[in-house]
């Protein structure tokens, strides 16, 4: 079993930074994708960032060049971190965020493309307000 939580939402202005963080601890042996997504108020839930099971990063083209997911220190064997950094934000990322990981192999190529990909541990989400 696999237990995620985020930390780091809050409010920010336009223009500014946050970084948000996950947790991912549990079987973290048999993590292949690690990603965040996030859901606006009355739209769907979208992916905005995953690294694939080879390192790669990949980005929904609204944040590429703003935001960045990368891997923490791991401080044991037993957990894992992840983060994404957002830069020159926008009231339009205003979002809950959620961390997600898989257990499935995730290629660079199918996470360029979008395919399907199952995540099966989702965390409970962060909110994050861009707002003056």
């Amino acid at each position: 079993q696999v237990q995620v939580v985020e930390s780091g939402g809050g409010l920010v202005q336009p223009g500014g930074s946050l970084r948000l963080s996950c947790k991912i601890s549990g079987s973290v042996s048999s993590i292949n994708a690690m990603s965040w997504h996030r859901q606006a108020p009355g739209k769907q839930r979208d992916l905005v960032a995953v690294i694939s099971s080879g390192g790669s990063a990949t980005y929904t083209n609204s944040v590429k060049g703003r935001f960045a997911i990368f891997r923490g220190d791991a401080k044991s064997t037993d957990d894992l971190t992840l983060h994404l950094q957002m830069n020159r934000l926008d009231p339009d990322d205003t979002a809950v965020y959620y961390c997600a990981v898989g257990t499935g192999v995730l290629s660079d190529y199918d996470a360029d493309i979008g395919s399907p990909y199952e995540y099966e541990f989702w965390g409970q989400g962060t909110q994050v307000t861009v707002s003056s």
